[in-house]
């Protein structure tokens, strides 16, 4: 499929950032779309569940995409890795980044050692988050981005990746490039 020109890239000299461009509308529009797929998911979750009399096989219920709401978790500064260490912090986790705004799930990952060592330097998501959020400070939009843990994972990476990818593949993150098939790839490279 062919990836969607939404922007114009040029460098700056100073700081080697890319300048987006890209028009108010579009950004709008873009957000509004990935937005109802989410909350659809959401609404079809709440209107199926049926609760049951005997809780069978309760560890693989709770390993399932199905039964995990990234926006139903505790959220966190988006520079949680910056902080202090805290009570996870070398726990394995599936973490979300969430514009609380609206709310958007824009990325989905998980984390083998912690959170905090996966982020801290360079993940591969930070310029993507970036651009997202100056785009939206050069239109005066709000934006709140944060982030949300869910630590309840498998120890075996292998599980936890699984669990990962049904995740993206469910709420396609607009972030993940797995998902860029759905919504393009309109913040550049990352």
């Amino acid at each position: 499929m062919k990836q969607l020109n939404l922007f114009d890239y040029s460098s700056n000299s100073i700081n080697k950032q890319p300048i987006i461009t890209m028009s108010q509308g579009s950004l709008e529009n873009w957000k509004t779309k990935i937005f109802k797929y989410q909350q659809q998911i959401i609404t079809e979750k709440s209107s199926i569940e049926q609760l049951t009399l005997f809780d069978l096989d309760s560890c693989s219920n709770r390993l399932s995409a199905e039964n995990i709401n990234p926006f139903a978790l505790k959220l966190h500064n988006c520079e949680f890795y910056e902080h202090k260490p805290q009570q996870h912090d070398d726990s394995n986790c599936i973490y979300f980044i969430i514009d609380n705004n609206l709310p958007l799930l824009l990325y989905i990952g998980e984390s083998q050692n912690s959170p905090r060592k996966r982020w801290k330097g360079t993940h591969h998501c930070k310029n993507y988050i970036f651009n997202y959020i100056e785009l939206h400070r050069q239109y005066k939009l709000e934006v709140a981005v944060v982030t949300a843990f869910y630590w309840d994972v498998p120890v075996e990476k292998k599980l936890r990746q699984q669990l990962e990818s049904e995740l993206i593949e469910k709420w396609r993150s607009p972030f993940n490039k797995e998902s860029w098939k759905f919504w393009g790839q309109p913040f550049g490279k990352i």
